[in-house]
């Protein structure tokens, strides 16, 4: 390769050259089912609050914002009040242009060169990405085979081995959909006291009744983090809007590497209003989950292998050929996401109508789609 791009590729950091960028596709199809948003639209009565209160906000945009966003901080500490039955303070709360940015500030704060980060795969990519783009060495922690499981002994075995100075823990995962066990949190942060163990709960409000929360293991945790967003269960993802809560010795950390004035006067504004209708944004909830657990009752039907969910997505397996299925599936007018993973797709749970147009295409590949049952036997699918 000759030429500017060439050139470009030169003065590119050693460690990024060969990467390429995080994203999903962005296609215009029928059904949109590949990256986990509402596919309810935000209703009328949140969007005209919002009107009016830019509104009131626009004449002072000569201004910089609130740096500490100090309403927008207490508006979510009532909100994860109701939410969670856990009560937190303001100066625990810390916000970013989505949960990525907020993840970034932590590693920024704690990782960097010559510290590990360990994280126990599959789980969300951007876990490792932040990590590695950031200088740090990324460890990938083994899960159980075909269960996708994470035990509290596993990852306490796991965290002794590798020493990290950050841990990363997905509950409920991505990709897998599955809730970690309470307990794994406190045995990490017993195996780990060197560490910062970051808890992302990005799909906290669709989990399954009787799945607690790492927010109440904060009291007495100084090095326990809580991330959390507003783009999942609030129909919100063009919002940007995601926090964590932690200790507020922590919290005060992290404005050692924020960048100055980071959540723009508009961004507060919307996402104090959507805190205040938390209850018209989160009415969608029930309707997504019946659907998450019709797309895993009908697929386990067909054969396809779903893996019980607590989030607003379904991973499932049983597929000979992950790609071909994505194709067959995108010609059908359905995008869902190839996660990587040998003989599974992802898909978000969306309307009752676009549920029907997946588990209708589903059924109809199934016969030429599906592995046999004799592709099981003596071995786990990976």
């Amino acid at each position: 390769m000759t030429g500017p791009a060439s050139e470009i590729h030169r003065l590119l950091r050693p460690d990024l050259q060969g990467r390429t960028a995080y994203g999903a596709p962005q296609l215009d199809v029928p059904v949109r089912l590949n990256t986990n948003e509402s596919s309810y639209p935000v209703p009328q009565v949140v969007v005209q609050a919002v009107l009016d209160a830019l509104a009131g906000e626009l004449p002072d945009l000569n201004r910089y914002p609130d740096r500490d966003f100090t309403r927008l901080r207490k508006a979510l500490t009532a909100y994860l009040g109701r939410q969670s039955g856990v009560t937190v303070t303001a100066e625990q709360v810390w916000a970013g242009n989505g949960s990525n940015e907020v993840l970034s500030h932590l590693v920024q704060a704690f990782g960097g060169p010559g510290r590990t980060a360990l994280g126990f795969t599959p789980s969300y990519s951007m876990h490792p990405i932040l990590s590695e783009t950031l200088g740090m060495t990324w460890v990938d922690g083994a899960r159980e085979r075909g269960t996708f499981a994470v035990t509290p002994e596993s990852a306490a075995e796991q965290a002794r081995a590798h020493e990290p100075a950050v841990v990363f823990l997905c509950s409920p995962n991505n990709p897998t959909g599955t809730a970690l066990p309470f307990e794994v949190v406190g045995a990490v942060l017993a195996a780990a006291p060197d560490a910062v163990v970051v808890v992302d709960e990005a799909y906290a409000e669709f989990a399954r009744p009787g799945t607690r929360t790492a927010l109440e293991l904060l009291p007495g945790n100084p090095r326990l983090v809580v991330t959390r967003t507003m783009s999942k269960a609030f129909a919100f993802a063009g919002g940007r809007l995601g926090y964590l809560v932690a200790a507020s010795e922590l919290v005060d950390a992290l404005r050692l590497v924020r960048l100055p004035y980071h959540l723009s006067t508009p961004t507060q504004t919307i996402a104090r209003v959507a805190l205040e209708h938390s209850d018209a944004l989160l009415a969608s909830v029930e309707a997504i989950k019946e659907q998450r657990d019709r797309i895993v009752e009908e697929l386990d039907r067909i054969g396809a292998r779903p893996v019980p969910s607590d989030a607003n997505f379904v991973l499932f397996g049983g597929l000979a050929d992950e790609r071909a299925t994505w194709l067959a599936l995108l010609e059908e007018g359905v995008l869902v996401r190839d996660v990587g993973i040998p003989h599974h797709l992802r898909v978000t749970a969306g309307t009752p109508q676009e549920t029907t147009r997946f588990l209708d295409a589903m059924a109809a590949l199934a016969a030429t789609h599906l592995r046999s049952p004799t592709a099981y036997a003596g071995k786990q699918e990976s």
